[in-house]
């Protein structure tokens, strides 16, 4: 493949082109598995090609640690050649968290067999607009207390720093629930008919539920900013 500005052969498929320092692909559609990762360039609706990279699974203790960090960070290498604006990723969750991690690009989960084919079918809709409001100037509304105390305040921040999450309205808190020992807990339940989802903080008998206002514009894209959402606060171990 030659880079499309400047004619330069690039190694691999959609790869960034240091010659002329332009991008070649603006998405990467990233489908983990247990031994494998498969990585498929767009540009735009185009499929400029794939790679895949492999592992040796190992089934415990700390080869299994080192086994899983290096697979993770191979596929972020890959990753970083290409430089895209967005990483959809389907499979591995563990994985995926990892490449997350080492990479600082905006990252969606996706559903279904053929992660390729859900991407591309999502591009040609419109596309949901980003919100550049700094996170802590999301928090809005009457109530102002949040259960949980600084984890509670964690939840609210890992959902304000979606870049599709424009207001976040805590509600008032019922301390009528049953007890539990596990900590607060945070999930983020289905969206409503114009996209706006609920974050429902738990904390022993306390239970706090938050409406989060999203650029969503129906039940279905908010959904998948739903997912996105309860991705973000599994990772940040808050579910």
């Amino acid at each position: 493949m030659e880079c499309g500005r400047c004619g330069s052969p690039l190694d691999r498929p959609g790869d960034y082109c240091l010659v002329c320092h332009t991008g070649n692909c603006d998405a990467v559609v990233l489908d983990v598995a247990t031994d494998r990762a498969t990585l498929t360039m767009l540009d735009d609706e185009s499929v400029l090609g794939e790679t895949t990279i492999t592992t040796r699974p190992e089934e415990e203790g700390r080869s299994r640690v080192v086994e899983r960090r290096n697979f993770a960070g191979l596929i972020a290498d890959e990753i970083q050649r290409k430089r895209p604006e967005t990483v959809f990723a389907a499979g591995d969750r563990e994985i995926i968290r990892a490449v997350r991690a080492e990479t600082h690009y905006e990252f969606y989960r996706v559903a279904g067999e053929d992660p390729v084919a859900t991407v591309l079918e999502r591009r040609g809709e419109r596309a949901l607009e980003v919100v550049e409001t700094a996170p802590k100037e999301k928090l809005g509304g009457r109530h102002t207390t949040l259960i949980g105390g600084r984890t509670g305040r964690r939840a609210i921040s890992t959902v304000a720093e979606h870049p599709h999450v424009k207001k976040i309205v805590p509600g008032p808190i019922d301390a009528g629930g049953t007890g539990s020992q596990s900590g607060l807990r945070a999930k983020v339940t289905r969206a409503d008919g114009n996209g706006n989802v609920r974050l429902l903080l738990r904390d022993g008998s306390s239970v706090q539920e938050n409406r989060i206002v999203t650029t969503a514009m129906d039940r279905e894209t908010g959904e998948r900013v739903r997912d996105d959402l309860n991705e973000e606060l599994d990772a940040a171990d808050l579910q």
